[in-house]
Formats: structure tokens, C-alpha cells, sequence
């Protein structure tokens, strides 16, 4: 049995509301953990996220809407929560970096780490960007001072704080990089963290005095301080788990087979600081970072702070479960930048889901119902077939490339995909045997065979066989779609474990199959005037 594995996306700053370049991270990820359970077991995998609430950041926003900060993230955190449930994201952790147990945690490794001697108290002057929430050193910053995150000046603070020694880890992090045992996807960020440690690092800021700011973790041996936000932030990865597992047992199974899902813009905070982070406190290194790229709408990258959002939820309520899903899924490369447009969804919409795959799925159970009376009276393809339309079919959807050695090897083949953070090339492939499948219905025509009564028994193994077809494509669409998934497979009436058998062993003679639905109704564009 394999060691369990734990997956995250990173703790969402709750300054505002959730919008399609948080959910993006979200839906990657729960694509990569649905994957998992298929490969190792929904009891091997654990799936985290949550909402990263303390900081100056959200003290500001808790004032602009004249609330406390505790009743402003209470409201914002069940936003996110919220959103996710309504992307049918499958967590099974939800951290909130102020729940006390969280807190608790934290204060313990604060400890932890001070009597392992990295931990020290110096006067600090530094430029300091708010939004950002960290120091800069000058080279790190625009002409004339600006954070080149958000295109404003820093302030220069002086005052005295706790700071982590982080180069001490320099090395022994840029060698676990490069050796690849803490694994940076895709290589472009891999060579980018090297650079980021290739020079001596400043130590790390832990710490806030209240004075300045009250928002944040208590700093259990000196009162007068709060936990750097980062800093309280990063455990969450942790806390719960440990929680329920024991921190050893957790430490020893899952954490080093995290799978860590985060935006390049956090990428220094993830490579530089979060491993000595870990390494001062005596414990290992997750598995990988997976990092990927931003969704840009009108030509810049969405986020809270341009303005440019748009809602997750207005997509899934407008065009229904699982296109945003599907499009963000499709449409982009893991690891690089991607444009977001609706009329770009629209189209993926009209011509991948209503065309090929509704129409299918409508066709298939039409006919079915219109020549069997619902229920399909021959076995599917089996190997060693006469009819060269048959062969080409359940070569494509038995084997990869006819290798029928292995029954499994495109559910195989499809989460082995996925693992590599080849999402969209993992739908491509199943959109080619949709495209296989609705070629078989033209070339087989059993809308015209049928029409000679002599001909059902042939109609009746092409129905079998388009069916299986579609029971098999459903299933391999659960990670990528589980709701249009789960649709199909209670339209062909099959159950769990017929779904995932391969091509040729679900179906049997006699399985009676349920009328078609419309399952995406094509969207007319509005005429030009």
C-alpha cells in the first residue's frame, strides 16, 4: 500500500471575494485529487484548503466595511467555503489560520523553532509594501521605491522583531531543488527558484508589534508581538491534519507526498521561505510544487486588486455544473499564463460539450429507446472482430494504441496525465474518442440499418457498443466534470463499479437504459443587428 498522499491549494487571502483565477487553482487541484482517489484510494488522499485571515491587509478591509476583523473573515471565509461547494470542490480540509487550533499550532512550532536557536531579535529599518505585506530590499523594488506587485510606494519602517534565519537553509533548500526532491513543476519554475537562492538571503521578519498592528498570533514568548502573516499562513498546510493524525504520524505518511498547488506570483514565498520555514523546525519538505500560471481577462491578470474579477459562481448557475470546469481545464497549460474571455467559453461550450458530447449522449439513448424499447439486447465488442468499424472502435477504447495487454490502460493512461499536471492533453485525448465514437455513428448508420427490420440484430451491437462508448468516456470524465459524469452514468443507469470497468466488460445484454435529457442546450449568440 502506498504512503497517503496530501494535496493543497494555497491559503486564499480573504481581502475580497473568491473569483475565476482562485477557482482555477481550486479546480486543478480537485481535478489532481479526484485523480488520486481513482489511483490509490479516497482513503489515501487528503485534500486541503482554506483562508488566510490575519494581517494588515484584512484589518484595512474589515474597517472599510466597519466591522471587526474576527466578523469580517467569519463572513468572507464562508464565502469562499461557499463558492468552492458550488464548484463541487471535494475538501476535506477546510483551515481558517484563526481557528484555535490553528493558532495553537502555530504558537507551538514558534516555540519549537526558538529553542532549536533560529529564532533572534534585532532593530530592523526597512521598506515595507502593506498590500504585499513584507519588507523589499531596494534592488527587489521599481524606480523610485514602487512594489512591483502593486505599482506602489513602499513605506520605510524602523522598529525592532523576531527574525527567522533562513539562509542558514539556503544551500542544503537549493540542493533538495535541484536534486528534485522538493519537485518544482513545471521546470521553468524549478530554474526560477534556483536563481531566487543562488545569492545569500536575508533573514526573514516573523514578527509585528502590536502597536503597529494587533491582527495576527500572539508570538508566545514576547506578548508585545504578533506572527508575520506568511509566516502563521504557511502552517495551515499543516495544523489540521496534524490535528487529527499526530503531527508525527502525518509527518511520517502524507507530508512528504504533498502536492502543494499554488500561482507563480507565490512562488518565493513557497521556494525561498516555506522550506526553511520547515527546516527550522526540525521537520521534512513536501513532495512537489505545482505551479501555475494566471488567467487574464482583457489583456491583464485577474485579481482582487486590478478589479477585473469576474464570479465562479455565475458561471456554473448561467451555463451549468461543470463548464467552468471544463474550459479552465481545456483551455489552458498548466504552468503558463491563459486568457479568459466568456465568448471564448461560449464557443468551447456550443461546440465541445453541446456538440459533441450532449448530442452524442442524446443520439445514442434516443436510438436506443426509438429500435431496443431501452434495452440494449447484444454484448459490446469483444476482441478479434470481423467489422473493421468495431475493431477501430474498441482498439481506441481498450487499449492506447491497440495494446490490449493491459484492460485498464486508458484510465491508466488518463490519471498518469493528470499526475503530470497535463490536464488539458488528458482531455484532449478523451475529446478524440468522443471524436472516435460519433464517426462510428456515421460509418455504422444505424438510423438507416434499422429502417429494414432483418438489419436490428446489427443495430443492436452498434447501440451496445455506443453505449459502452459513452460509459467509459463518463467515467474517465469524473475528475475533469463529476457532475456532467454523474449525469451520464444515471441516464446508461450503471453503477459505480460497472462505471469503472473497462471497454467491453460494463455492459451487459439485457441493461436497460434510461430516456435522453438535454444535458447542454446549445447557446444561440445574439444576432447583429
Amino acid at each position: 500500500m502506498s504512503d497517503r498522499i496530501h494535496i493543497t491549494t494555497a491559503i486564499f487571502y480573504c481581502n475580497g471575494a473568491p473569483h475565476v483565477g482562485s477557482a482555477y487553482e481550486a479546480l486543478a487541484a480537485d481535478v489532481f485529487a479526484r485523480a488520486m482517489r481513482r489511483r490509490h484510494g479516497a482513503d489515501r488522499v487528503s485534500f486541503l484548503s482554506g483562508t488566510d485571515e490575519h494581517g494588515d491587509k484584512i484589518r484595512r478591509a474589515a474597517l472599510a466595511e466597519s466591522l471587526a476583523p474576527k466578523a469580517y473573515t467569519d463572513k468572507m471565509s464562508a464565502l469562499f467555503r461557499d463558492v468552492f461547494a458550488g464548484l463541487n470542490t471535494t475538501f476535506d480540509y477546510w483551515v481558517r489560520t484563526t481557528d484555535p487550533g490553528h493558532e495553537k499550532f502555530v504558537q507551538e512550532m514558534l516555540t519549537r523553532t526558538n529553542q532549536r536557536g533560529d529564532i533572534y531579535f534585532r532593530d530592523y529599518e526597512g521598506l515595507y509594501c502593506v498590500d504585499c505585506e513584507r519588507f523589499y530590499t531596494e534592488k527587489e523594488l521599481l524606480p523610485g521605491n514602487v512594489c512591483p506587485a502593486h505599482n506602489r510606494p513602499v513605506e520605510l519602517i524602523s522598529e525592532g522583531n523576531y527574525f527567522l534565519r533562513i539562509d542558514k537553509y539556503r544551500e542544503e533548500v537549493r540542493e533538495k531543488i535541484r536534486s528534485d526532491e522538493l519537485c518544482i513543476r513545471p521546470e521553468r519554475y524549478k530554474n526560477e527558484a534556483l536563481n531566487m537562492l543562488a545569492e545569500p538571503l536575508a533573514d526573514l521578519c516573523i514578527s509585528r508589534p502590536k502597536t503597529r498592528l494587533d491582527w495576527g498570533i500572539e508570538i508566545p514568548f514576547d506578548t508585545r508581538y504578533v506572527t508575520y502573516v506568511w509566516y502563521d499562513a504557511f502552517w495551515a498546510y499543516v495544523s489540521a491534519p496534524a490535528a487529527r493524525l499526530g503531527l508525527d504520524e502525518f509527518m511520517a505518511g502524507a507530508w512528504p507526498h504533498t502536492e502543494h498547488f499554488i500561482g507563480k506570483d507565490i512562488l518565493k514565498t513557497h521556494a525561498v521561505y516555506w522550506p526553511p520555514i520547515l527546516l527550522a523546525a526540525g521537520l521534512p519538505l513536501p513532495r512537489h510544487l505545482n505551479v501555475h500560471g494566471w488567467l487574464n481577462f482583457g489583456g491583464s491578470r485577474m485579481s482582487k486588486s486590478s478589479g477585473n474579477v469576474r464570479d465562479p459562481l455565475y458561471y456554473e448557475t448561467t451555463f451549468g455544473p461543470d463548464v467552468l470546469r471544463y474550459f479552465v481545464m481545456r483551455e489552458v497549460v498548466y504552468g503558463l499564463d491563459g486568457d479568459f474571455s466568456e465568448e471564448r467559453l461560449i464557443e468551447r461550450y456550443n461546440a465541445d460539450l453541446a456538440n459533441d458530447l450532449g448530442n452524442l449522449t442524446s443520439r445514442v439513448l434516443a436510438m436506443v429507446q426509438r429500435y431496443l424499447g431501452g434495452v440494449i439486447s447484444s454484448a459490446p465488442a469483444q476482441e478479434n472482430l470481423a467489422a473493421a468499424e468495431d475493431k477501430h472502435l474498441y482498439q481506441n477504447f481498450r487499449g492506447i494504441s491497440g495494446d490490449f495487454s493491459q484492460p485498464d490502460a486508458l484510465q491508466t493512461t488518463v490519471v498518469d496525465l493528470v499526475g503530470k499536471l497535463e490536464f488539458k492533453t488528458a482531455l484532449e485525448l478523451l475529446w478524440n474518442l468522443l471524436d472516435v465514437a460519433n464517426k462510428y455513428v456515421a460509418a455504422t448508420a444505424p438510423f438507416t440499418l434499422a429502417k429494414d427490420p432483418a438489419n436490428l440484430p446489427r443495430v443492436a451491437s452498434i447501440l451496445a457498443n455506443l453505449v459502452e462508448a459513452l460509459r467509459v468516456i463518463a467515467d474517465m470524465l469524473e475528475p475533469f466534470m463529476p457532475v456532467t459524469s454523474g449525469k451520464i452514468l444515471a441516464l446508461l443507469n450503471v453503477d459505480a463499479a460497472t462505471a469503472r470497468q473497462p471497454f467491453g466488460a460494463g455492459i451487459k445484454s439485457g441493461h436497460k437504459v434510461n430516456p435522453p435529457v438535454a444535458l447542454f442546450p446549445r447557446i444561440e449568440k445574439p444576432k447583429s443587428a
